[in-house]
């Protein structure tokens, strides 16, 4: 069975281009267009969730409170969870490991430096 990917940020474009790297790679993809919509979605999707990434800044629940959200219930807690954003000082990559991110990357980024950093939690 192919590995489920979600993807959560408000930027179309984001989830688009993310999404079709993905795809590219063999992975099913699951999208959402805040934390609130993912949240939702991790619960009622048919396959398991293998890995998300997710922008920080999002209406209704953002990037840091998905996280910790998910790192608070057992079913989810060990999901590895990449952020993608354009926050690029230390402090908002270090309150990003604190909520319980496995990994930060700054847009703009590129789609091999995603994969490879996907591949570290999925073989």
């Amino acid at each position: 069975m192919e590995q489920t990917i979600m993807v959560v940020d408000d930027s179309p474009t984001i989830v688009k281009f993310v999404s079709f790297s993905l795809r590219n790679k063999g992975f099913s993809v699951v999208t959402a267009c805040d934390g609130m919509d993912a949240i939702e979605k991790i619960s009622s999707h048919p396959n398991p969730v293998d890995l998300i990434i997710t922008d920080l800044n999002m209406p209704n629940v953002d990037g840091y409170e998905l996280i910790a959200t998910l790192r608070k219930n057992s079913k989810y807690k060990d999901i590895p969870i990449i952020i993608l954003s354009s926050e690029e000082e230390e402090a908002d990559k270090q309150r990003g490991t604190v909520a319980g991110a496995s990994a930060y990357l700054v847009k703009p980024f590129k789609s091999a430096v995603l994969i490879r950093e996907i591949s570290k939690f999925l073989g």
